[in-house]
């Protein structure tokens, strides 16, 4: 194997260790130090479900791996009353949606059409860091919780969801609705700069 493919297949190896750990950040929210290693482990047989490469990761691979993230502050520990965690920060955020992959993009139109567009989910148990991928995903893109597995964005954004539900393989777990009004919707007209009626 020549110099470039071997260095391809080391940043490859970093990149999928890089996405387990800060996967199981995502997943989690916090994360005791002492769970670091099995929650990842968890998320790389989401990642490889055939486990081909888990061993190979155990130990001082996950360790230094964690530790290059802290340094680049895409991790960081905070104190809570029942000792040291790890905590996702918000470059964290970023920088595993760049490992996926793709950054997805909206383009805002100028006037709004009245309308609010809805993505409802309801991703199983077993597949929860693709649940937590595609929330981070949307908020990333600007849309608003109206509850965790139900987010609003204001224009229309179909082509997008039809993309995610694609790329992430959840079809007939993600449904797109159209809206001509939202029950106490002033927080969400605010958030996105909309006109609120008198």
């Amino acid at each position: 194997m020549g110099k470039l493919e071997t260095e391809l297949l080391v940043s490859n190896k970093k990149a999928f260790v890089r996405r387990a750990i800060l996967g199981s950040l995502a997943v989690t929210g916090l994360l005791a130090v002492g769970l670091m290693a099995p929650n990842a482990i968890q998320i790389l047989k989401e990642i490889d479900p055939k486990g081909r490469r888990l061993k190979r990761y155990l130990g001082k691979t996950l360790n230094r791996a964690r530790d290059n993230l802290l340094d680049q502050g895409y991790m960081e520990f905070v104190n809570t009353p029942v000792g040291k965690k790890f905590r996702l920060t918000d470059n964290g955020r970023k920088y595993l949606i760049k490992l996926e992959g793709k950054e997805y993009k909206l383009e805002k139109p100028k006037k709004w059409d009245g309308h609010f567009r809805i993505v409802t989910f309801d991703i199983r148990e077993p597949r929860k860091y693709t649940r937590e991928k595609l929330r981070m995903v949307l908020k990333q893109i600007g849309f608003y919780p109206l509850q965790r597995s139900v987010w609003v964005y204001p224009y229309d954004c179909e082509e997008l969801i039809t993309m995610l539900k694609a790329d992430f393989k959840i079809g007939s777990d993600v449904l797109y609705v159209i809206a001509n009004h939202i029950e106490f919707d002033k927080p969400i007209r605010e958030y996105f700069n909309l006109p609120v009626p008198r």
